[in-house]
């Protein structure tokens, strides 16, 4: 905490004052009691942060039936996350300049109506690549709303911070774990659906945000080109080479797995549809949750950050391997999925948790430089994996996704010399460890 004085200083020989200590209920453990009771402005942005990171995989249980009904390849319904994920990656290099200039309220309410009014045109689009565009402008927005929920939701509770940010937490793991839930669902009626029901949700959100948060004061000037300047560190450097090759592998993952694990229902004589990808991802959506919230934490305190991130990179690729040789068995593939919402949680929260200890450079300018990087590496995935597996084998994503695990392990061993400072830092504070987590699982 920065301690402001008044600007006099002691009479020379004499013995400062000692610094103002904080209130007992700033230091106190954070319970569930804290945690719910909370001014009706947080419980606003908890609501709309559920409802952005359902969004993330919302349309993942839908891409099979638009590729079927709007008579397009699995490759261009896959170009949903591309194009999704590409102007997520372009906006955070410059999201925490655009709110230091316009403030965290009018951030996130621009951030709100960009995806209700692509999500609602989406809803009504005729084409693949209509929805493709559309999509774009969705990331636009779920990037400018991200990159500052945070920020608003401590800034907006009335009492300890950290009763906020298990709220916080908390809304993020069920956005997770319900958004491919709710996507099966509504997509059971059409793949129309899921896109009009979000574009209401986060009219909602719009709505409560605009009326019970109050005007906050403006963030500290950011550079508009700090977060690219920042790559520059060496230490963030190496992360972010690291994440972009991780990232990949995490978007081969969510991307490309509906269509094989659709197909492997076929071939046992069953119609899986958007309920049962759905229902799988929901499986996957919840086990990233629950370790990226708290098992990532006792995980990196117990073994270390890099040696936390080194083995579960590893158990990844081993996994990604399994997968491509078991992609056509239904069962196997689904266990597998599950299996990779577990450690693709871990390794989320276990590398923002590096990028924040590895610089001194301000948080948000880090976690926006890192974040930009890394969704490039997901948007590339769904662009590759589609035409790779036509043009192969369905299993050949999978393989190659193994090998960008491969090089990310090769980025952070050879980077490490530049992340001497991990592990020396303070113990992360409730705030840094919800960004973290919310940096790490908005992909």
């Amino acid at each position: 905490m920065t301690v402001h004085t008044t600007g006099s200083t002691a009479p020379q020989g004499t013995t400062p004052p000692p610094p103002p200590r904080k209130p007992a209920a700033q230091n106190a453990a954070p319970t569930l009691r804290d945690a719910f009771r909370q001014p009706k402005s947080v419980w606003a942005i908890a609501f709309a942060a559920t409802v952005s990171f359902m969004g993330i995989g919302l349309v993942d249980p839908i891409l099979p039936a638009i590729s079927t009904q709007l008579e397009a390849t699995p490759s261009q319904a896959m170009l949903l996350f591309t194009s999704y994920l590409f102007i997520t990656a372009i906006a955070m290099f410059f999201t925490s300049w655009f709110a230091s200039k316009i403030g965290v309220k009018r951030t996130l309410l621009i951030g709100l109506v960009l995806v209700v009014l692509f999500a609602a045109l989406a809803a009504g689009a005729g084409g693949v690549w209509e929805i493709i565009g559309l999509r774009a402008g969705w990331g636009l927005g779920n990037a400018l709303f991200i990159s500052t929920a945070l920020a608003a939701i401590v800034g907006a509770t009335a009492g300890p911070s950290a009763g906020a940010i298990i709220l916080y937490e908390t809304a993020l793991g069920i956005g997770m774990a319900l958004g491919p839930l709710l996507g099966g669902l509504l997509g059971n009626v059409s793949w129309r659906a899921p896109f009009a029901g979000t574009a209401v949700l986060m009219g909602v959100g719009f709505l409560a945000i605009m009326v019970l948060l109050k005007k906050e004061a403006r963030p500290a000037h950011v550079a508009p080109l700090a977060s690219l300047r920042a790559l520059s560190h060496p230490a963030l450097r190496t992360l972010a080479l690291t994440a972009i090759f991780y990232n990949f592998a995490f978007f081969t993952l969510l991307a490309y797995s509906p269509f094989p694990l659709e197909a492997a229902a076929a071939a046992h004589g069953m119609e899986f549809g958007a309920l049962g990808i759905g229902g799988v991802f929901f499986g996957w959506g919840l086990g990233l949750a629950i370790t990226s919230v708290f098992v990532a934490p006792m995980l990196t305190r117990k073994l270390g950050l890099i040696p936390t991130l080194l083995t579960v990179l590893g158990l990844l690729a081993v996994l990604m391997v399994v997968m491509s040789i078991f992609h056509a068995s239904m069962a196997g593939l689904i266990t597998l999925i599950v299996i990779g919402g577990l450690l693709l949680g871990i390794m989320n929260t276990a590398l923002t948790e590096t990028v924040m200890e590895a610089t001194d450079l301000p948080r948000g300018v880090a976690s926006s430089a890192y974040s930009g990087v890394r969704f490039l590496g997901g948007a590339i995935a769904p662009a590759i994996a589609g035409p790779l597996a036509a043009a192969t084998a369905a299993g050949a994503p999978y393989l190659l996704a193994a090998g960008a695990l491969v090089v990310s392990m090769l980025m952070l061993v050879l980077g490490r010399r530049h992340l001497a400072a991990v592990g020396t830092h303070h113990q992360l504070t409730p705030v840094e460890e919800a960004e973290a987590i919310s940096v790490g699982d908005g992909a």
